[in-house]
């Protein structure tokens, strides 16, 4: 990857570029030069070595994962998976080999023998509400440390809160777009990392946030710009 902005680099390495922001909630998405996150429903195809270059640099560096079941199940989430060199590196940094990856569900409906949960060499996570059934709840347990937060709708500023309390300071956020909107709507993104695909897609894919405007909407500072074959790695911050 070369940098652009702020200065011209011919060639740097993404978790040593991206690794400036050790606290907070950074939230990582892609999309097609006319907006597309996802072609037939997946956002894989927009994708390419560059952008799994980056993505793979983004969860090297967090502490947990935080996505939203809708995308875990759409997008074939299995448990998060580093070289050894790279979880080598966290422990010298004091984080754990492997980040966790916590799932956001308002129902607590997953598949508990899922690769997911079964293969998992960190814990899991299910953020959930008070108001969730029981026995969800219950077998969410059995597999996974279950965070409630909220009662009828996930409250995501105690959810990450209670992430915090729990010694999980860089929180890498993946989606939905649905749950990237309840993020920023509650003020809670420290960074979004948005990779331009250089594809054009059409269709009526969503936008990288959905859900109502938000109550103030907020200009963002371009603080980098990165690019390999074709891909654009834009990063804002409030």
């Amino acid at each position: 990857m070369r940098q652009l902005l702020p200065v011209v680099l011919d060639e740097i390495d993404p978790a040593e570029a991206y690794a400036d922001l050790p606290d907070g909630v950074r939230l990582n998405m892609i999309a097609s030069v006319d907006g597309a996150t996802s072609v037939e429903g997946l956002s894989g195809a927009l994708g390419g070595p560059p952008d799994r270059r980056v993505f793979a640099a983004l969860r090297s560096l967090a502490d947990v994962i935080l996505v939203a079941a809708g995308t875990m199940r759409a997008e074939g989430y299995g448990p998060a998976r580093l070289p050894a060199d790279v979880q080598d590196a966290r422990r010298r940094r004091g984080q754990a080999p492997v980040p966790p990856i916590a799932v956001v569900s308002r129902a607590c409906a997953l598949d508990w023998e899922s690769p997911f949960f079964a293969e998992a060499t960190a814990r899991p996570l299910v953020v959930t509400v008070e108001g969730a059934p029981a026995e969800n709840r219950r077998r969410a347990a059995s597999v996974a440390d279950v965070l409630v937060a909220g009662s009828g709708d996930v409250d995501l500023a105690a959810a990450i809160g209670a992430l915090r309390r729990r010694g999980f300071r860089s929180v890498l956020a993946e989606g939905g777009p649905s749950l990237n909107g309840q993020l920023a709507a509650a003020g809670l993104l420290d960074e979004l990392c948005l990779t331009v695909s250089p594809t054009i897609v059409g269709g009526d894919s969503r936008r990288i946030l959905t859900g109502p405007f938000l109550a103030a909407p907020g200009r963002m500072r371009l603080w980098s710009v990165g690019e390999d074959g074709g891909f654009l790695f834009l990063r804002y911050r409030p």
